[in-house]
Order: C-alpha cells, then structure tokens, then sequence
C-alpha cells in the first residue's frame, strides 16, 4: 500500500462517493450501475427499486437476481456474476466461519466451513421448485446437524440459525421471488453447486473502496460480514494510504484524482433505507450529529435519507394515501428550512419514488423534526 496520506476532507469524501456510486444520473440501465458490483440491499423490499430509480435507472431489468449476499442480507445483484458472488463471500477459514455465527448455536458454530457446507447442500437439495421460506425452514432444518439448530419454544420445534440460513442460501443456489408480504424461495437456473473455497473475496473488498472509500479495512469488513483479520490475507495491493480528519484510510492508487477533484453535485436526492450511499460503515462522516444519526439508522424501521447538496440533510417516509397516490412527508434535520431550489426538486425526487412505486399522483409535505 503506498503510504505517505493523501489529506482530503469529509465533504471531499462524500462528494467522490456520490460521484462514483452515479447520483448524478448517468442515464444507464439498471444492471449497468457500478453499485451493482457491491449489489443494492432490499431491505425493507422494494427499497433497491427505489435506490434505482434514485441513480435514474429505469426498473425492470431481467439480468439482476434478488438473493441473500452480504451479511446474509437481501441484495441486487447481476445474474451472471451470482457464482463469483458466492465464492467471494464464502467464509475464508474455519475461524472466520465461526466468528460469522451467532452465539445462539455456540456448538455448531464450532464446526466452521462445515456448517456452511452442510447448509448449502441441504438447500440444493431441498430447493427444487419455488417454495414457502417456512417449508424451506422446516426441511433444511432437519437435513443438518442439531447443533446448527436451536429449540424455538413458540412452535415448539427445532429450527437452523437464522444468519446461517441466509448467509448459505446464495452457495445452496436459492434466489429470492418476494410477491407483497410472501417471500418464496426458488432455485437459480444451472446452479453447480457450493464453492470449494473463498475466491475473488480481494475484489469485494476494491469494489467496496471504490464505491465507499477512503475505508479502513474494520469498514469493509463490517459490510461483508467478516472480521478486518479475516481480510488482512486478501487485502489488495496498489492502495493509497489518505487521510480524513487525520485517520488513516485506503482507496485504489487510481482512483486518488477523483477523490482529489471532487465537488459536491449540487441538487436534490430521496435515498431509501440501505441505499448504498448510506452502507458505508464510517457512520460519523456520513452524518457528524449522533442526534440526527438517531433519526436515521433506528433500530426498527429506517426512513430514508434526503441528500441536499451531498449532504444528508434530513429524513423522509412515504406511505400510500389513497387509490394510485403517494404521501412523502419530508423532516429536515432540527427543523431547518429547505431552500427554495431544494423544495422545487424535492417535488420532482418525490414523483420519481412514486413512480417507482407505480403511484400515479403524489403528495409531499415537509414538517419539523
């Protein structure tokens, strides 16, 4: 890694993230995004859609497969790289499977890749057809060992850890099919099995400072799920050491000009919750006030974020206010005004989520916090 710090502030770096993650609306389709090289979380459902629709990517595009990818969550990804997907975020020793397990199965977390394996076997051969997620549940539950289980009381059976079933679903070649509230499993066409190792996880890591750097090596491997020793083996070469604020942080060499000649886009953005702009793990340079971080990433139920300037400026929720129409009600942080170019765009942002949304009327109000 070259050393020696390139220093560069904050509002530097949100610009360069922007800039790179295209809010400024290149024009292209869907699967063509370079977010798409990290993929775009869905959660709640629908919230990809709209983080789409934000970068002026029109829906629908047939090469993106919903699936369970990092940390196990839901994401949007291009259909044809789901087998390199899967070897990247492959646990890359049996410590790092371990410390990827929660303690709810202390035992079977012990048994490392092997848990992972077993899982993903169980969903090839359980998943053949599309099938309720509880059924899916039930049957891999009974295929692996009972220490990768635990005793729910409430319905009084045996059911496999929940992060080790999402996080094995991708390797199992399970993709997502969410119809309203139903999430159906499905098997991924031509699927040839699990991974034999972790491969390509150094270009998760490149993608992720691409899109979300400077980062520390703690920041990456918070979003993949994994521990920042677990990445010291594949970390990258031919990274820039800068410095934010006086901490150490890593980009590609060539991507440094860009970072250097950044400029925050001026113009109005509506972010859903898990947009990628906001997955970076540096939560402090995104939002500096922990008051308003409190209104953002709350422990149920994230609104979204409204991008004035580059700046995440405030929040905002949208909720259906009758037949075809949507209500987006807007809440600035501490109550601050919004300028009036920033209103008029905000108007324009709101019919581009009900849009999205497939609403055909839209109504927005703007309230203090």
């Amino acid at each position: 890694m070259a050393r020696g710090g390139t220093e560069v502030s904050r509002e530097q770096v949100l610009a360069y993230r922007a800039a790179a993650q295209e809010l400024h609306r290149p024009g292209r389709a869907a699967a063509d995004l370079a977010v798409l090289d990290l993929g775009v979380q869905d959660t709640p459902y629908g919230s990809a859609r709209l983080a789409l629709a934000a970068r002026g990517a029109p829906t629908g595009d047939d090469r993106l497969e919903l699936v369970w990818s990092m940390r196990g969550a839901p994401h949007l990804h291009r259909r044809a790289e789901l087998p390199e997907l899967a070897a990247a975020i492959w646990p890359l020793d049996d410590a790092d499977a371990t410390r990827r397990l929660p303690g709810r199965i202390r035992e079977g977390a012990r048994l490392g890749l092997a848990a992972f394996r077993v899982t993903a076997d169980a969903f090839a051969a359980v998943v053949t057809a599309p099938m309720a997620r509880g059924d899916v549940s039930r049957a891999v539950s009974d295929r692996v060992p009972a220490e990768l289980t635990y005793d729910c009381e409430p319905c009084g059976a045996r059911h496999i850890s929940g992060a080790l079933f999402q996080q094995a679903g991708l390797a199992g070649g399970v993709r997502l099919a969410v119809s309203g509230r139903s999430a159906t499993l499905a098997p991924l066409s031509g699927w040839t099995g699990p991974p034999e190792r972790a491969a390509g996880t150094d270009a998760l890591v490149l993608a992720y400072l691409r899109l979300l750097g400077p980062a520390t090596p703690a920041e990456v491997a918070g979003f993949l799920g994994t521990s920042a020793g677990a990445l010291r083996g594949v970390w990258p070469e031919g990274l820039a050491e800068v410095r934010v604020a006086g901490r150490r942080a890593w980009l590609p060499a060539d991507r440094l000009d860009a970072l250097r000649e950044a400029r925050p886009a001026p113009g109005v953005r509506l972010l859903p919750p898990g947009d990628p702009f906001l997955q970076a793990r540096d939560r402090d340079a995104l939002v500096p006030e922990k008051a308003h971080q409190k209104q953002l990433w709350r422990i149920i139920g994230n609104p979204g974020a409204l991008l004035v300037d580059g700046e995440v400026a405030g929040v905002w929720r949208a909720k259906v206010a009758g037949r075809g129409a949507l209500e987006v009600t807007v809440t600035p942080f501490d109550g601050r005004a919004l300028p009036g170019r920033a209103r008029r765009e905000l108007e324009a942002e709101a019919a581009v989520v009900a849009a999205a949304r497939g609403a055909t009327e839209v109504r927005v109000g703007v309230e203090p916090a």
